[in-house]
């Protein structure tokens, strides 16, 4: 493998892989900063709470076994707009208790099983607790945390590609692996004297 191979692909794989993870790194960026400096950044959280009951058929207070589970997801799903995975669904011996997550977004349902009576409290984040939780993976389902990963072998393969670069500049060589370095001692001295 020659030199030229190695600064003619570097360099393809350079231009083209930012440009392809342009969006996500710029998200990713961002939101790094929304979540660092959360006190700056507005969270419109609500919380809305609704009671009622549900049909007395999907329930029973006495089997476990009759309780139907998809019916009653639905009914919510349906009725009261909850969104997300059910995280937990849970039968006590009387109550039944459901969790809805999404990011930025959750719903916690109890059902009482002698009367079918339930209160639901959904509790949305806004806008930036959406994303905030996007940059965390936090409820989002494994297309996103694939997004996620391949995100972060994106900017490995970038970060090493300008470094490659960097390495073919004969006149910028030095100064390059010299600010290299002094980042690297930079970083371990925050860390170490002021990071704990």
């Amino acid at each position: 493998m020659t030199k030229k191979f190695v600064a003619k692909y570097s360099r393809w794989l350079h231009i083209y892989l930012s440009m392809i993870s342009f969006v996500i790194v710029l998200f990713f960026s961002i939101t790094g900063l929304t979540l660092n400096h959360a006190d700056y950044f507005q969270n419109n959280t609500s919380i809305t709470q609704n009671e009622g009951k549900i049909d007395s058929n999907w329930i029973s207070a006495t089997d476990t076994l009759k309780i139907k589970k998809l019916e009653i997801v639905e009914f919510f799903r349906n009725k009261y707009k909850v969104k997300g995975s059910v995280t937990d669904f849970r039968i006590y011996d009387s109550e039944i208790s459901l969790t809805f997550k999404a990011p930025g977004y959750a719903s916690d349902i109890f059902i009482n099983r002698e009367d079918a009576s339930f209160s639901l409290t959904q509790t949305n984040q806004g806008l930036m607790g959406f994303f905030n939780d996007l940059h965390k993976g936090r409820d989002t389902g494994k297309a996103w945390l694939w997004t996620i990963d391949v995100s972060a072998i994106l900017m490995t393969i970038i970060s090493l590609t300008g470094l490659i670069l960097l390495l073919f500049i004969k006149k910028k060589r030095t100064a390059g692996v010299a600010l290299l370095f002094a980042g690297l001692i930079l970083i371990y001295i925050i860390y170490h004297f002021w990071g704990q």
